[in-house]
């Protein structure tokens, strides 16, 4: 039975039943015959067929439901069973937005410390797909805004507030300044990260709280684009404080606080509110709250 709703989460994650099956390790024949199979037990149907995958029935949804809550209980027993070996041990998987991926090793690096038989896969995305693939239970947790939009039904440790810096050259528009105000902000010829993003939205809205609006010459979804044009002397963006620290500037960049009015936004740990957590989890948690007194709650 628990192969049989791996192959559903597996679909309803990649809406595609050649890549569903691909994902699962079987050939999408097998794929096909387990999902009629469970079908079958349940007495409904759980998928609209067609050549293509085209999407699930109510009923289907329903399932899913219970599918990601019956996989993740699963997990969680064979981890809390295995924990009785030993040292923790498995894979942590953890979703991030980019602003956030330099503070990353502040959370798991004490943690390997603690834990050194334990592996990570980090993946950098937008804050919305941090929720969705934490539902899906394609990762373990994530790191994420927890106050600025809605982050659903799930259990949130509080790391540290984002606030913002213009990053630009000492020789550039307001680089020999001390602070500079939103309003001035708007002034300046930016590179900044694409809309989709929410660090976007913020700096979006308070550019518009301040009578301006972000121009932007250049967008994209990396950090590591933006910087380096920034670097070149020519440029200039706005990041989050933190981010710029980690980053490490040179004497081509400065890192001005942004005031008048304010903006921070607080950046947490996300994950699952399902009960009980995995042993991996539950020591993650306690990592989080451990640095979180250092990172500046």
């Amino acid at each position: 039975m628990i192969d049989k709703l791996e192959l559903l989460l597996a679909l309803a994650r990649e809406r595609h039943f050649g890549r569903a099956a691909e994902s699962c390790g079987v050939t999408q024949p097998t794929m096909s015959t387990g999902l009629k199979q469970l079908e079958e037990i349940l007495g409904v149907m759980l998928v609209h067929r067609g050549s293509r995958f085209v999407g699930f029935t109510p009923e289907g949804e329903r399932a899913l439901d219970w599918a990601r809550r019956i996989v993740s209980d699963t997990r969680a027993m064979r981890q809390d069973i295995n924990s009785f070996k030993g040292n923790l041990s498995g894979e942590l998987r953890i979703a991030a937005i980019p602003t956030v991926l330099g503070m990353v090793a502040s959370l798991t690096t004490p943690f390997r410390a603690r834990h050194p038989d334990v592996r990570f896969r980090v993946v950098s995305c937008t804050s919305s797909d941090v929720l969705g693939l934490l539902e899906n239970l394609e990762v373990d947790a994530g790191l994420t805004y927890i106050e600025n939009e809605p982050v659903g039904k799930v259990r949130t440790i509080p790391l540290y507030r984002e606030s913002y810096r213009l990053l630009t050259a000492p020789d550039g528009q307001f680089g020999d300044r001390e602070s500079v105000t939103w309003k001035e902000v708007g002034q300046v010829p930016l590179c900044l990260l694409t809309p989709d993003m929410q660090n976007r939205r913020i700096i979006d809205r308070a550019l518009r709280e301040a009578g301006t609006e972000a121009l932007p010459t250049l967008t994209s979804n990396s950090i590591i684009v933006l910087y380096t044009h920034v670097k070149t002397g020519r440029w200039s963006s706005v990041m989050p404080a933190k981010l710029a620290d980690t980053l490490g500037l040179s004497d081509a960049v400065r890192a001005i606080p942004i005031v008048e009015p304010k903006v921070d936004y607080s950046i947490g740990l996300v994950v699952s509110p399902r009960d009980p957590l995995t042993p991996l989890l539950s020591a993650l948690i306690q990592t989080a709250q451990d640095v979180a007194p250092t990172l500046g709650t």
